[in-house]
């Protein structure tokens, strides 16, 4: 039987993140990108 890959992407609106697991129970990466650092500087993420 092959492997069964997955590939999940999350999006906020100061982060991002993926993954890929493998099977539905390993996960192979899982990588996240942030802007909080730079939000920090306004106090936070403010909506307009």
């Amino acid at each position: 039987m092959d492997d069964v890959l997955i590939l999940g992407i999350e999006s906020s609106c100061d982060e991002t993140a993926a993954a890929v697991v493998k099977n539905g129970k390993e996960v192979l990466s899982n990588v996240i990108s942030s802007q909080v650092a730079l939000h920090a500087e306004f106090g936070g993420v403010v909506p307009e």
